[in-house]
């Protein structure tokens, strides 16, 4: 149960950024005060040459969790792919829903549809972050895929390791005035990072790739 609260105090926070984009932007602020730019203009677009890369990675029935607006499942719907998008936030499933494909509002850690048998989950835009435990997501992921699936993850550059903390949004849409939204616990996980993060969750990092400055791994289950 303290996941699944964790999850939907993000959701609350992820609130604004699903709104609009706005001038003066959507931050994520750490609990040091470290500030880290939402990029929600390509959430909210088409998809950008590395959603294309991840999505040529996977060959069958794909899980987008953390699935946001939308972007991805319609990328992977697109390209052929049975695709299904996975969101604790009612707002994300009906956007992502809007552009044409399937999508379920429901929390990661709760029961999903074919577990153990889709052939690839993304977790992409950050979404590593999910909970606040890297560990746990990642079990749990380790869990919804085949034992010959894959995961695909996007992680941070190196140099930012693994932080686990709290976190908020804020977002300026006046006169540069920050209004904060509530707090929730967070994460984030860089390539340096994330191979003994991976082993702790019974995977292995079968694949590190770097598409227009941002970093990929591709995550197998080890048994």
């Amino acid at each position: 149960m303290t996941i699944d609260i964790r999850q939907r105090a993000a959701d609350s926070g992820f609130v604004a950024p699903l709104d609009a984009v706005v001038r003066g932007g959507h931050w994520l602020v750490q609990g040091d005060g470290t500030r880290w730019r939402l990029p929600v203009r390509r959430w909210h677009g088409a998809p950008e040459p590395a959603v294309d890369a991840v999505v040529a990675r996977c060959a069958g029935p794909t899980l987008d969790l953390g699935c946001g607006p939308g972007r991805v499942t319609a990328a992977l719907a697109r390209a052929g792919v049975t695709a299904l998008g996975v969101d604790v936030s009612a707002q994300a499933v009906s956007l992502t829903r809007s552009r044409g494909v399937v999508a379920i509002h429901r929390d990661l850690f709760d029961r999903l549809p074919g577990e153990g048998r889709w052939a690839h989950a993304v977790l992409l835009d950050g979404n590593i972050g999910i909970g606040g435990d890297p560990v746990a997501l990642l079990r749990r992921c380790g869990r919804l895929i085949h034992p010959r699936g894959n995961l695909l993850v996007e992680l941070e550059p190196p140099g930012v390791g693994l932080w686990r903390g709290d976190a908020y949004v804020t977002s300026a849409p006046r006169r540069g005035r920050h209004r904060p939204g509530p707090a929730f616990r967070w994460a984030r996980l860089d390539v340096a990072a994330v191979r003994d993060t991976a082993a702790d969750s019974g995977l292995s990092v079968s694949d590190l790739f770097r598409v227009d400055g941002r970093w990929f791994g591709e995550l197998r289950p080890t048994s």
